[in-house]
């Protein structure tokens, strides 16, 4: 699930080579203006791409904007992820609010809910709906109401270490649950003191990504939802759920899983066979495991039997106009633009959004454009990394995390949870019965 942003994206090492166009830098300087002849509008757009390749990704096409259009100019302003859902409930109660907002969407439903999104016009709406994939759409969407432009978009797929599988007799990636139970005992490995050399199956309780992501993947994966789907009521006390952390809690009470290793350094490092996570950790591991990313390869999450119809988790962010904006009209061309109008990267046209995400490491829901820009390997155009592929593919059948008014705490309160089963302090039934009291709790108070 896209953090409690860890810096997921800022873990992103590497970038593909783009148009020095589109990374050009210098930001408008600030001023302010009324759209008089002379005096142009200025809309200001404020985000968590506050440093570093974030940062500079997003001043090129900002540039370019100001570079081609006299009469409306974009400024941006950034803070940090941690501090972005309070910068903007903040300074909209403080008459502050940016003109244009990126927000996680998981927020989505509390930004509405607190009268802080604009509904995207018709037009715009139907653009979005025709040119994304479902779960971008919907991870935009509140109440099937679209609310901006989908811009990173992450899917989650099963990522496994082929030297540490073959080494334990397994000839590829687990397909069902019980291939993947039992390729974690076989890989997991230990010294003659019984500590963990290889874990088998990566539970972590790094971060939400980490706790909360990966089992809301295999929760799909299951059929099953963590809410219902009015939003209103918990729907993980289920034979879905339950299977879920049964499997966990099995996984962890063998000692194939260590929630307390951090498992981004351990699966780098080859201490871990096998763990579910989102695809912008490929560029990641490719940067930090060298030559030794031969050895990684990227599956669909397993489903608990064979023939089980194929789910996953998409989470992802956004572009939305404040409904305090002076200058909606412009503010929705300037997404327009940046989401929709084409440049050209190596000879291929892709949107200048989906170039910007390419350039960091990351997706968007335009499946076309990242298979022309991620380029080669045939139909599939992940020839740069075939790892990509599962990923691209899962766009077609993820589903989009639930971004009702209390779901950011829903998810808070689910990893507690999960955590505290891991760690022995609950059993699978208690945790379960927890979860569905506290979340029903917050998703269903009155708003």
């Amino acid at each position: 699930m896209r953090p409690t942003h860890r810096g997921g994206l800022s873990r992103r090492h590497f970038a593909l080579a783009l148009p020095s166009a589109l990374l050009a830098s210098g930001c408008a300087g600030p001023h302010r203006g009324t759209g008089r002849p002379g005096d142009p509008i200025v809309l200001t757009l404020l985000s968590h791409y506050a440093s570093g390749e974030l940062k500079e990704a997003l001043r090129g096409p900002v540039d370019e904007w100001n570079a081609t259009h006299d009469r409306v100019r974009v400024e941006t302003t950034a803070v940090e992820f941690s501090d972005l859902l309070t910068t903007f409930m903040v300074r909209q109660a403080a008459g502050q609010g940016a003109d244009i907002l990126h927000p996680y969407c998981l927020w989505n439903g509390q930004l509405v809910q607190a009268g802080v999104l604009r509904p995207a016009p018709p037009d715009h709406a139907e653009e979005i709906r025709r040119g994304y994939g479902e779960a971008a759409v919907g991870a935009a969407s509140v109440g099937g109401t679209v609310y901006g432009y989908p811009t990173e978009v992450q899917t989650y797929a099963l990522y496994y270490n082929k030297r540490l599988l073959r080494a334990a007799g397994v000839e590829g990636p687990p397909r069902t649950w019980r291939e993947l139970e039992d390729t974690a005992y076989r890989t997991t490995r230990r010294d003659r003191y019984g500590n963990t050399l290889v874990q088998g199956f990566g539970l972590s309780t790094y971060d939400d990504s980490t706790t909360v992501g990966q089992t809301l993947a295999l929760l799909n994966a299951a059929g099953g939802t963590f809410v219902s789907e009015d939003g209103r009521s918990t729907a993980i006390d289920s034979p879905a759920g339950r299977a879920v952390l049964g499997l966990e809690h099995r996984l962890v009470a063998e000692g194939a899983s260590d929630p307390g290793v951090n498992v981004y350094q351990a699966f780098a490092s080859g201490r871990v066979a096998m763990v579910v996570s989102a695809g912008w950790w490929s560029g990641s591991l490719r940067t930090l495991m060298g030559r030794d990313y031969r050895d990684v390869g990227v599956a669909p999450v397993p489903v608990p039997r064979a023939g089980d119809r194929r789910a996953t988790l998409c989470t992802g962010f956004m572009l939305g106009v404040n409904t305090a904006s002076r200058h909606p009209r412009e503010a929705w061309e300037f997404l327009r633009w940046l989401n929709t109008g084409k440049v050209t990267v190596k000879g291929a046209s892709a949107t200048r959004m989906s170039a910007l995400q390419v350039s960091v490491g990351s997706l968007t829901g335009r499946a076309d454009d990242m298979r022309t820009l991620l380029g080669g390997g045939g139909a599939g155009g992940t020839g740069r990394d075939p790892n990509l592929r599962p990923f691209l593919d899962a766009l077609a059948y993820a589903v989009p995390e639930p971004n009702g008014p209390g779901a950011q705490q829903a998810k808070s309160l689910l990893r507690r949870n999960i955590e505290a089963m891991w760690t022995g302090q609950q059993s699978v039934d208690q945790a379960l019965r927890t979860i569905r009291r506290q979340v029903d709790q917050e998703v269903s108070r009155s708003w």
